[in-house]
């Protein structure tokens, strides 16, 4: 049976998450819709992690097995006609026919981008914080979630067995750039809404709510933590993207940067100067030139007599 590997984009505004449920629009739905559709039979799909409703993704990875087998770059072009604007396979490629997208993988990046001011342009992709935040408290204070933790205080379940929500964070990350501060978090796995109230938790310590002891101390599932709500403090999914899934094999996370830039111009800076459409070109002068026998006036042209043709007929 054929199997490949999908790379899939989208925004997830419209959408109740990845995962395919009843009576609910759904990225996995949309996608399985869009395949069976362009191969004309029932694929089996799945995906590598779970995001929720209004979270996006610049590269959910996906597997696909079916009867039919098709040459990867036709496949693409008929999901490109079938799938909304708002969802993209961004990558196509066989793989091997045990391949399992969730349980092959090693590690699952996500990047949240608060925003410091309010964008209209790029709100679909943030979280506006309206207190002041102080950036450098919070990366002074976020590679404390590196290491083997219990993130219980940070999950939705936290009545779930202790063994299903330890976690091992491989990396933690933040930058400012431009108006937004950047948080990058990396791990095998996470539970769920712990990343989304792990950020909640960064920003209440970035206004002054919360300090950096009493945050390794949600963090390590010290005792005392209790009273604090991180619940409280989930941070909206409009800022969240699942950036990367790695498998064996793959290159390793580059920089950090944000998927969505907001940035805001100088105050009273000129706009920049309109450049050539193509290397090489002049912008058009002001006025057209007068081409070679043709008057340069826009005018009527005076029609010259000729052949077969009056002039101009004196006044009497």
């Amino acid at each position: 049976m054929p199997t490949y590997r999908l790379t899939v984009e989208y925004e997830g505004t419209r959408y109740r998450g990845w995962q395919e449920q009843k009576n609910a629009r759904t990225v996995a739905g949309e996608l399985r819709r869009a395949l069976e559709s362009v191969l004309g039979e029932t694929v089996e799909l799945g995906g590598a992690g779970r995001t929720d409703a209004g979270v996006h993704a610049l590269a959910q990875v996906a597997h696909l097995r079916c009867r039919r087998a098709l040459e990867p770059a036709a496949l693409a072009t008929g999901l490109e006609r079938e799938l909304p604007a708002d969802i993209g396979v961004v990558a196509l490629e066989p793989a091997a026919p045990r391949f399992h997208a969730r349980h092959h993988a090693r590690l699952r990046s996500y990047v949240y981008q608060i925003a410091r001011r309010r964008t209209a342009l790029g709100k679909r992709f943030v979280w506006w914080v309206r207190r002041p935040l102080d950036a450098a408290a919070m990366a002074a204070a976020w590679p404390a979630v590196v290491g083997r933790h219990d993130f219980v205080r940070f999950a939705e379940r936290p009545a779930e067995p202790e063994s299903g929500t330890l976690v091992v964070v491989e990396r933690a990350e933040l930058a400012e750039s431009g108006d937004l501060i950047v948080v990058r978090i990396a791990a095998s796995h996470f539970l769920w809404k712990m990343v989304r109230r792990l950020v909640g938790a960064l920003v209440e310590l970035g206004a002054g709510a919360l300090d950096r002891a009493q945050f390794e101390a949600l963090v390590a599932a010290e005792p005392g933590g209790e009273r604090l709500a991180p619940a409280e403090w989930t941070a909206p999914p409009s800022g969240l993207f699942l950036e990367r899934v790695l498998y064996e094999g793959d290159p390793p996370l580059g920089a950090l940067a944000p998927p969505v830039p907001v940035r805001s111009p100088p105050v009273g800076a000129a706009p920049p100067p309109l450049t050539a459409a193509r290397a090489g070109a002049s912008p058009r002068a002001a006025t057209p030139r007068a081409r070679p026998g043709r008057a340069s006036s826009r005018g009527p042209r005076p029609r010259a007599a000729g052949p077969g043709r009056r002039g101009p007929r004196a006044r009497r």
